[in-house]
């Protein structure tokens, strides 16, 4: 019984290093996703209709949505230590004129606040995603990537995001809680991100990406498509027939002495390379962004993977309606602009000695107030694309250019 007793207490003790149980626990919820999207809902490739892009994007949004139903409970009833021992930014504490204080401190968060930040991270990651879809639109649009083979390349782009975001978010968190001077860093990149997207339009002819061009270079490649390989012994172009039995198309055999000893990438690998680079550059951006909502990893992480799971289904959603949406870049920059500012507000004060001013309390803009603006922006960008549309000529230089 007294050993049972010190086990408790030592647990309650030791709550913060249970949440390793709840990053391990959401991994594999997130793990068990992918697994049955690949192999049980796609394990042929075709093409995605829209119906089944819609459907798909519903259960990704409700699944995220109710996983902040999760977190509200997690955090107010302290699962696996979740909500203690928390860093989060500095708000109460500093009432009084006290511009020491840290601007990141550990301490208790309640479900509600937690609740409420996870769903503004999610929302600000969703929305920026949506620029990410164009980008992604252009990619496929230039190397004709056949419509049944998108889903596959975006399947291993999602899982190249998840490790790249991972790394970076648990990087960044580890430096703004040890060098808290960065949040300037992080907020001053927003505001550059967002002046850079609205002054200077980017390079839309992937062909001319550094990666791209080194792999062509120093990787053998054929200039066809082997079905959904990534990489490929054939030499010549694969034929296709019918089926008498299924009649579903099927691919013939290579003619004999066609198969290269050693194999070479496909068009298909080189557009998942840009299709991966494409979200790290992203990253860059909404990560930083993410963190101006709060300092707590798990929420940073959840937020962040989730906003991502969707991405796939979204893309053949608005894949073709995106540049429709003419109003929707300059929402983005709104916003990015916003959090930016938002990170700012709270991270400069403390540091005005350093240009010989005194110090200040940290200017904290609250969650809901985060929540509502992003969301306003958003929804008065899309009504006002629908009641402005843009004109024909207007919409088909901003659309994918087919290559």
């Amino acid at each position: 019984m007294s050993d049972l007793l010190l086990l408790a207490a030592d647990t309650a003790a030791n709550a913060p290093n249970l949440k390793v149980w709840a990053y391990v626990g959401f991994i594999g919820l997130v793990v068990l996703f992918l697994a049955l999207d690949l192999g049980v809902f796609h394990r042929e490739a075709h093409e995605v209709s829209m119906k089944e892009a819609v459907s798909w994007s519903v259960v990704w949004l409700t699944c995220g949505i109710a996983f902040s139903g999760f977190v509200y409970k997690a955090y107010e009833e302290h699962w696996l230590g979740l909500g203690l021992d928390t860093p989060r930014y500095n708000t109460h504490e500093l009432a009084g004129q006290v511009p020491e204080q840290p601007i990141i401190i550990s301490g208790e968060v309640q479900g509600l606040e937690a609740a409420k930040q996870y769903l503004v991270g999610y929302v600000v990651e969703k929305s920026l995603a949506m620029d990410n879809i164009f980008v992604i639109a252009l990619i496929f649009s230039f190397f004709a990537v056949p419509a049944k083979y998108q889903h596959r390349v975006l399947f291993w782009g999602i899982i190249g995001a998840l490790v790249m975001r991972g790394a970076m978010i648990g990087l960044g968190a580890g430096l703004i809680l040890k060098y808290q001077w960065i949040l300037i860093i992080f907020g001053g990149f927003l505001i550059f991100t967002a002046l850079k997207m609205a002054i200077i339009k980017g390079n839309d002819d992937p062909s001319q990406n550094v990666a791209v061009r080194l792999a062509k270079r120093f990787l053998p490649m054929v200039e066809f498509y082997d079905g959904q390989r990534f990489f490929t012994r054939r030499t010549v172009k694969p034929t296709y027939s019918r089926d008498p039995a299924t009649g579903k198309e099927v691919q013939d055999p290579p003619p004999a002495g066609t198969l290269s000893a050693r194999r070479a990438m496909t068009p298909l690998f080189l557009a998942l390379i840009l299709v991966e680079i494409t979200d790290l550059v992203f990253a860059v951006d909404s990560i930083p962004a993410i963190f101006a909502i709060t300092p707590d990893p798990f929420i940073v992480f959840t937020s962040n993977i989730f906003a991502i799971l969707g991405l796939r289904a979204l893309y053949f959603c608005l894949a073709a309606l995106i540049a429709k949406f003419r109003f929707l870049k300059p929402a983005l920059i709104l916003i990015l602009a916003f959090v930016g500012v938002k990170l700012l507000l709270l991270s400069v004060p403390p540091y005005l000695d350093v240009i010989g001013m005194a110090p200040q309390k940290p200017i904290k803009i609250d969650t809901t107030v985060s929540l509502v603006v992003v969301l306003a922006t958003l929804a008065i960008a899309t009504v006002l694309s629908i009641v402005l549309p843009a004109k024909a000529t207007e919409g088909s230089e901003e659309g994918p250019r087919a290559h």
